[in-house]
């Protein structure tokens, strides 16, 4: 941030510090300030108050139940629970919110691909999933517009599965933790001080020159955990890569709902107002970029998005971008799940990173659960232990296969 508007924190140390203050810092500062057994201060830092260029900004902000991996399945079930009854969690002051259950469509035209979606759809129903598969003729008698000459099967859920309003539910996180007592900082941490032993952190380092003390630390940077964890000496395999976006109208829109469909070419798309999609994709190297590179490529449009697009939606051969934009993910490269909890040597030192893209449909159940080791030590709602950062160092992944 060129002009970083700065403020001398109110305390010299505090309980809880927060590096990052955009959904996932939020969710966690939120979930510490209702929880009647914290009683300690929490600073939240944020390097850009605006949120103009974080990940939470440029999100498709949508929610799904479709992963490979069941823990991912049950932070979404409780997303798509908290965010339809957020009265219930954050007062009767808070909106009613739905989901549009447009569902997400994997199409497979592979035969491995087909028994990747039977192997998912068995453990979504163990997980109490509603996800269903669909022959490539079943497709084409419900969703007629589709070019199925290609595919051999579909995966859909049309439950808890869409686009939700996730800034409402960010806006709802900030200022639900203000009114509890958190206090927001703008400013950028620089440096962090170990003790002696190199076991906790002691202190971060302002861009101001302040330095304030802390008991314990969370590093909710987005796209720049990894910076923020080499500050510690800690290596942390995150990388922010490009995703792009674009929002189109069609000469001729579809006769009904388009759901968020995932083409074997790698393009997404799906319904985003009554008559306009979203579509998106990446490009095939898809390479780590550095944190401020929004620069687009409108090559990756013309030459494979859109035949993408209208070979399996012959309707979207006349179309019109309305918009675009470029975004990032906190990538990570090991197995493409989060990395949450405490360091095993630093005890203090807590992740919140490396998301890949699904921040802001899991930020209910990480917030939660982060929060809840803060508190307690310990996971209590949902065990997020598999999460921790011992398998970064065993190299170790635990794999989450259904990344877009």
């Amino acid at each position: 941030m060129s002009s970083l508007r700065t403020a001398p924190p109110a305390r010299s140390s505090y309980d809880v510090i927060i590096l990052g203050g955009a959904m996932l810092g939020s969710a966690t500062a939120w979930f510490l300030s209702q929880n009647p057994d914290f009683k300690g201060s929490v600073l939240v830092i944020e390097r850009d108050p605006s949120y103009q260029l974080a990940a939470t900004s440029h999100t498709n902000s949508c929610i799904r139940q479709q992963f490979s991996n069941p823990l991912n399945v049950q932070i979404s079930q409780f997303g798509a629970e908290f965010v339809q009854n957020l009265p219930r969690y954050m007062g009767p002051e808070a909106p009613r919110l739905r989901i549009q259950n447009f569902g997400y469509m994997y199409l497979a035209n592979t035969t491995a691909f087909a028994d990747a979606l039977r192997r998912s759809h068995a453990l979504q129903h163990r997980a109490g999933a509603a996800t269903r598969l669909l022959s490539a003729d079943e497709i084409k008698v419900e969703y007629p517009f589709y070019d199925t000459s290609d595919l051999i099967l579909g995966s859909i859920n049309p439950v808890d599965e869409g686009y939700f309003d996730g800034i409402t539910v960010f806006d709802h996180f900030r200022k639900g933790a203000r009114a509890g007592g958190v206090e927001y900082l703008a400013n950028e941490v620089v440096a962090l001080t170990k003790n002696t032993a190199g076991t906790r952190i002691e202190s971060v380092t302002l861009k101001s020159g302040e330095r304030v003390a802390c008991g314990q630390l969370v590093n909710a940077t987005g796209t720049r955990g990894a910076m923020t964890a080499r500050m510690a000496g800690i290596a942390l395999p995150i990388e922010p890569r490009k995703r792009f976006t674009w929002v189109f109208t069609a000469e001729k829109p579809l006769d009904r709902p388009l759901p968020l469909t995932i083409d074997p070419s790698g393009v997404h798309v799906r319904q985003d107002g009554a008559a306009s999609y979203m579509a998106g994709g990446h490009t095939e190297a898809d390479p780590a970029v550095e944190v401020d590179d929004f620069e687009t490529d409108h090559s990756l449009w013309q030459d494979h998005v859109w035949p993408a697009l209208a070979t399996r939606i012959p309707a979207f051969e006349a179309i019109k971008i309305q918009r675009e934009w470029v975004g990032h993910y906190d990538f990570n490269t090991l197995d493409q799940n989060a990395v949450t909890g405490p360091h095993p040597e630093i005890g203090n030192f807590v992740f919140l990173n490396g998301f890949s893209g699904h921040g802001l449909q899991q930020s209910p159940a990480m917030g939660r659960g982060t929060a809840e080791w803060l508190t307690y030590g310990q996971y209590r709602s949902l065990d997020l232990s598999p999460f921790g950062f011992e398998r970064i160092v065993a190299h170790r992944p635990f794999l989450e296969t259904a990344i877009i």
